[in-house]
């Protein structure tokens, strides 16, 4: 192990990439935050990748071929990540045009009060993930919805992000169709359902807490809610408002059920919103290309095909319902898959340079007992979401670091998997440079530093975690384990 370490670069040195990283995002949040996905976040992400391949080149001697390999490697796997970015614009933009979206606003802003939308948009949004086991397609469908229930109701946005993700992250996290919570119990050698019983004594505390926080926020907004009418008169002056627009996420939540591919589920999503708005909303349709097209077939093939790539926008007579209901397609993600690309070179080079593997040897060697074990995985499990980008390398990484170290010690692989979930899956939202928190900003429009105090589950669930192993509710170390 010491002659391990001694190649390994000194942990002051290995964390002064992280720390040029953050700084510079602390200093673009405080003073350009118009320009934070725009590209101030990737070229901070640059710089702090250069410093780290310029230290390990330098002072270690790291070959480049290294670095372009471990970049290659790493941006290859994410390509279908990227390629599910792109569509959930097109996904979230055809839902908008084709009257999905102004439907559920226009009936959720009559039956849903003030006072308990928060907790009712928490629960909503648990409810679709659960079922459909994806915390990204439910914000970009549901959640955009919700949100534009919530700005109806005068509710703040923020307020309104923060309980559609924790609700979102709570379902993904307790889904058996969820690919994080599949990939967390297979990291970490532990049965599916066996690691979601267990997730239940740190998840559900969390989830309660948190409902607790947005109805007593919600108590606070008294009185009949002003713009309803405004709402309800704008959206139907625009759009056909039809129940049969709500076919469109019945068959999205059948392929969903079917576990059909995320690629394939949202590519049919887009497509049967984009024949539900040619025969529901054919003027919306055909208005979108401008005067410069002339024959109704033309205008609606632009129509659509502008919906998907490009920026939208509808005249509904209010000027903050069209900017409700304006949309920005595959175009609208660009800046995202940027910030992800500029995301992975620098996990990747944290990686190959073995700076990542020196910070996690100083948690190794810091733990003790169990809480120790737990809080070590729960704030490495935050640290590579901030290093990685990426909550899936967080969750892969983080299990497989700490799994013999689990085994060694006796414990069943489900607090390893529990523990990683509690911190790689939930706070991956709350890191502005990482794929998620970056495309649930795009796709709210709303930016990461802004709704991140709200989001009280996602803030919870690593407290609880460590705060349920200081308790005692894990299994005691067995002795004698039998080595795989």
């Amino acid at each position: 192990m010491d002659e391990l370490n001694s190649r390994l670069p000194h942990p002051l040195i290995s964390v002064l990439p992280l720390a040029v990283l953050v700084a510079m995002i602390v200093l673009i949040l405080l003073h350009m935050p118009d320009d934070a996905l725009s590209g101030a976040s990737q070229l901070a992400l640059i710089v702090a990748t250069c410093i780290c391949v310029a230290i390990a080149m330098v002072l270690y001697h790291v070959p480049w071929k290294t670095f372009e390999h471990a970049i290659q490697k790493t941006i290859g796997e994410a390509a279908v990540s990227i390629l599910i970015l792109l569509m959930i614009g097109v996904m979230s933009s055809t839902w908008m045009i084709s009257g999905v979206v102004p439907t559920l606003i226009y009936y959720g802003v009559q039956f849903m009060s003030p006072q308990f939308f928060l907790p009712c948009a928490c629960i909503i949004s648990s409810l679709i993930s659960v079922m459909t086991g994806t915390s990204w397609t439910t914000i970009a469908t549901i959640g955009i919805a919700l949100l534009g229930i919530g700005n109806a109701l005068g509710i703040p946005a923020p307020y309104c992000a923060g309980a559609i993700i924790s609700g979102a992250y709570f379902g993904d996290k307790m889904s058996p169709m969820s690919d994080t919570t599949v990939l967390a119990s297979s990291m970490a050698r532990a049965d599916l359902f066996s690691h979601i019983r267990y997730m239940m004594y740190t998840t559900v505390p969390s989830i309660v807490i948190a409902l607790l926080i947005y109805l007593f926020m919600g108590l606070g907004f008294d009185g009949e809610p002003i713009e309803v009418n405004r709402y309800t008169t704008g959206l139907s002056s625009a759009f056909n408002i039809s129940l049969w627009t709500l076919l469109v996420p019945l068959f999205t939540g059948i392929l969903i059920v079917k576990k059909v591919p995320s690629l394939v589920t949202l590519m049919l999503s887009s497509l049967a919103a984009c024949l539900c708005a040619l025969v529901l909303q054919p003027d919306v349709v055909a208005s979108l290309p401008g005067e410069a097209l002339t024959g109704k077939a033309v205008r609606l093939l632009a129509g659509i095909m502008q919906t998907c790539y490009a920026s939208t926008q509808v005249d509904t007579g209010y000027a903050e319902i069209n900017s409700l209901v304006a949309t920005r397609g595959m175009a609208g993600m660009l800046n995202t898959v940027w910030l992800i690309l500029c995301a992975m070179c620098f996990g990747s080079c944290m990686i190959a340079s073995q700076m990542l593997k020196s910070l996690t040897h100083v948690m190794l060697r810091a733990i003790h007992n169990t809480v120790s074990l737990v809080c070590s995985t729960v704030v490495s499990g935050i640290l590579l979401n901030m290093i990685m980008g990426d909550q899936f390398l967080s969750i892969i990484m983080n299990a497989s670091i700490f799994r013999e170290e689990y085994r060694e010690r006796g414990y069943r692989p489900e607090l390893l998997s529990r523990s990683t979930e509690d911190s790689s899956t939930v706070t991956s939202v709350l890191v502005p440079w990482t794929a998620c928190g970056m495309t649930q900003s795009t796709v709210l429009g709303i930016p990461t530093i802004v709704y991140l105090p709200f989001c009280f589950f996602n803030l919870i669930s690593p407290v609880m975690s460590c705060a349920v192993a200081a308790l005692g509710f894990v299994p005691a170390p067995t002795k004698n384990v039998e080595k795989n």
